[in-house]
């Protein structure tokens, strides 16, 4: 063994004196001290550990070590602001007095699967403790919560479902009373041409009058289609004329149809969160259970 330029130390010993293994995902540095001649584990966090405060442990475990550094294979020093993640990426000169230690990290990728399974087992024992622990607690607040919504919801929504019920029977009575009225012009044009074909004139004079009668009937159709972008069909048309006197008796009588429609969109998803948080799959239950709680 030889030492380069730039790290004065008299000893190099090989690599297997400082040996890193991985457990429970964690690095685990494992050296002799040279003072107390034992075997001692560090164990660091590689995101939130630093290189000086490595050294500053094994500094303090061995009140014996006057030096302790750290130099990359081609003799630059290693700051004690790098974090351990970054140090174990590559191999290493450890430093601790005169004495110089050769480390190679071992891969991350190339741990073995007993170390990942372990790791994916204590997990899995975590996730499933704190759901036995926290699952029930967290139930009971989200339904208490969602009733209070719900019956926030329902008391915004009462008064304005009244006055919507209001609005809707006056809307509809208006839209009946212009369907009657439509039917009573039609009756009273059918008359007239009856009585003025028979009783006044003859049908060589009515012929043309009943001609253009039609053609104008067939232009304001088409102009309906014009405006509308809709074909004139009867039930389109009288949903139409409803809405027309829903939205100008809504106006007159201050009704905010968008803040309704608003609570109906928040009172629907509160209640499908309630209903899908009392499935026995979110609360854990058999069927049979939660049907005999209800």
């Amino acid at each position: 063994w030889r030492a380069w330029e730039g790290a004065p130390y008299s000893t190099l010993v090989p690599s297997d004196e400082v040996t890193i293994n991985y457990r429970h995902g964690l690095p685990v540095i494992t050296l002799t001290l040279p003072t107390r001649s034992e075997r001692c584990r560090f164990t660091v966090k590689p995101m939130v550990t630093t290189v000086g405060t490595f050294l500053q442990d094994v500094q303090r475990e061995d009140k014996g070590i006057e030096r302790a550094e750290v130099f990359a294979t081609d003799g630059s020093k290693v700051s004690d602001a790098t974090l351990m993640e970054v140090l174990l990426m590559n191999d290493f000169k450890l430093v601790i007095n005169n004495t110089a230690y050769s480390v190679s990290p071992p891969v991350k990728d190339k741990l073995s699967n007993e170390h990942a399974t372990e790791m994916e087992d204590i997990k899995s024992l975590v996730h499933r403790l704190f759901v036995a622990l926290h699952l029930e607690d967290h139930q009971i607040r989200k339904e208490k919560e969602l009733l209070q919504k719900l019956d926030h919801l329902k008391e915004e929504l009462l008064p304005l479902e009244q006055m919507k019920a209001r609005i809707t029977d006056s809307a509809d009575a208006k839209t009946s009373r212009l369907l009657w009225v439509g039917l009573a012009l039609m009756s009273t044009q059918g008359g007239a041409l009856a009585w003025l074909t028979w009783w006044v004139y003859s049908w060589d004079i009515m012929e043309p009058v009943t001609y253009f009668i039609t053609y104008g009937s067939a232009m304001a159709f088409y102009a309906y289609f014009v405006l509308t972008k809709q074909d004139y069909i009867y039930p389109d048309a009288k949903d139409r004329q409803f809405l027309h006197y829903f939205y100008w008796k809504s106006k007159t009588q201050h009704f905010n149809v968008e803040r309704y429609n608003k609570l109906k969109e928040d009172l629907a998803e509160a209640e499908e969160s309630l209903r899908r948080l009392r499935q026995p799959l979110h609360l854990r239950l058999p069927i049979q259970e939660i049907n005999d709680k209800d």
